[in-house]
């Protein structure tokens, strides 16, 4: 270990910076989120720094640095684009044994700033010694995305409850398995949704003869493929997940992210190609949530269109299981985007339909007069097995045969296939798309070949995610 991770209390004690520049200012304001009381010895100050003087948050103690300005601080930083200047200064407060830090120049510092993840009272520091600060930033970039907002009012509340918990289990293995109970379970739900009335209840409860542990259900859109789409709150949701409740369509990219030791159940759900009814999905989502499991369902694009979601939902709410929805991008939106294709414009429609081509079994119930106008794009899900019946009924209702459409296949992923034509071979393009795909039926697919973007670079992409992996 070339350097002891250390975090120092500097609220209300002086910090001397020299320098009065850009540099110093990105420090400064790093010193106050903690804070310091900024003393600063510069000829000038930038104007950031000169607001902050106007406004009393620091204080300019000389034009120049002196060595008896290091008499009463606690550390120094060194942020000026004079070598001289920087090497006395590390000089003198090395001789006071002052902590030194001098920007951009390592071997002048006996304390480094690591890359921070801030999540006040929760603060995660990484740091690769001076040796990669790339790294350090990519990792602490990574963790931003994995350590939800909420963890810092998370930390706050357990705090208020230490002493009662020190109150009611005298054994330290009690006290962890209380907190284990509470930031894997529904305490921590309760914090992401905002409801900190029915945290601090679960903080309470805990305390007493445990009940059976309550288990929910939550509803994750997993996006359209390229693992890439999936929100951040998805994420998170994932890995927390007990067990994962999986469709066909959601790619391997994205089931790598689950957390490592859920159990994960691949329910199907592709279009005449259920592994599951949906009547058993639901009963089986129940089952596991009333067995006190986090139940995560999760499902290709977004849960509300034409996800099924909403009856998924009513199950879990009939059944008394508490229960949330992770939105994700649906594909009507991100195949289309990586293909180039935008979903409206002035010049070509004015309104855009998403449409189900997997109908209730009882019937077509499809308005097609209403999807023949002109002027309007068709965003067609689960519609390849029909396109025969699609193209025809369009056409039939008066939508021209030269119409432009496109298929996409396996949108947004490496290997997705655009097909385009017209309304008239919808019929031959769906045949020859790999599944799942995309019908779009407008004047907007004539922008692929202007627009398409995503074939150009998803090689290079993927050899630059592949530099660092740090799923």
């Amino acid at each position: 270990m070339d350097y002891l991770p250390l975090f120092a209390d500097l609220a209300g004690r002086p910090v001397l910076v020299v320098g009065g520049g850009d540099i110093a200012a990105r420090k400064i304001e790093l010193l106050r989120r903690a804070g310091a009381r900024i003393q600063i010895a510069s000829r000038e100050l930038c104007p950031e720094l000169q607001a902050l003087l106007d406004e009393q948050q620091l204080e300019w103690l000389a034009t120049s640095f002196e060595p008896a300005q290091l008499d009463k601080v606690f550390l120094v930083i060194a942020a000026t684009d004079d070598n001289a200047l920087n090497a006395q200064v590390y000089d003198e407060a090395n001789a006071r044994h002052k902590l030194v830090n001098v920007v951009d120049d390592q071997p002048k510092c006996s304390f480094i700033f690591p890359s921070i993840v801030d999540r006040s009272p929760l603060v995660v520091a990484i740091s690769s010694s001076g040796t990669a600060p790339v790294l350090a930033r990519m990792l602490r970039e990574k963790l931003e995305t994995l350590l939800p907002s909420h963890l810092g009012q998370m930390a706050e509340l357990a705090g208020q409850w230490r002493d009662k918990v020190k109150a009611r289990f005298s054994r330290m293995s009690d006290r962890r398995r209380y907190w284990e109970r509470i930031f894997n379970g529904r305490f921590a739900s309760q914090m992401a949704t905002g409801d900190v009335t029915a945290a601090k209840q679960t903080l309470d409860s805990e305390l007493g003869d445990q009940p059976p542990r309550q288990g929910e259900i939550i509803l994750v859109g997993a996006g359209p493929g390229d693992s890439g789409l999936l929100t951040l709150r998805g994420l998170q949701v994932m890995q927390l997940a007990d067990v994962v409740l999986y469709d066909h369509l959601v790619s391997d990219e994205v089931l790598d992210l689950v957390r490592r030791d859920a159990d994960r159940i691949c329910v199907g759900k592709r279009a005449s190609a259920h592994l599951l009814p949906q009547d058993e999905i639901n009963q089986l989502m129940v089952q596991l949530a009333q067995k006190g499991k986090r139940v995560v369902r999760l499902k290709g694009g977004d849960p509300f269109i034409f996800g099924r979601g909403g009856e998924e939902l009513q199950a879990a709410q009939q059944a008394g299981i508490p229960f949330q929805v992770v939105p994700g991008v649906t594909a009507a939106a991100g195949a289309t985007a990586y293909a180039g294709i935008p979903l409206t414009h002035r010049d070509y429609a004015q309104s855009v339909l998403f449409i189900t081509g997997h109908c209730r079994p009882d019937g077509d119930d499809i308005d097609w007069p209403s999807l023949a106008r002109a002027r309007q794009t068709l965003a067609i899900y689960m519609g390849a097995v029909k396109a025969a019946h699609i193209s025809q009924q369009l056409i039939l209702h008066g939508r021209a045969p030269s119409t432009p459409v496109a298929v996409i296949g396996r949108g947004t992923r490496p290997d997705q296939q655009v097909l385009t034509g017209t309304l008239e071979h919808l019929e031959t393009l769906a045949a020859s798309a790999p599944s799942p795909a995309l019908l779009v039926i407008g004047e907007v697919v004539n922008l692929h070949g202007q627009l398409a973007w995503f074939q150009h670079s998803a090689q290079q992409g993927a050899r630059e995610s592949a530099v660092v992996n740090l799923a």
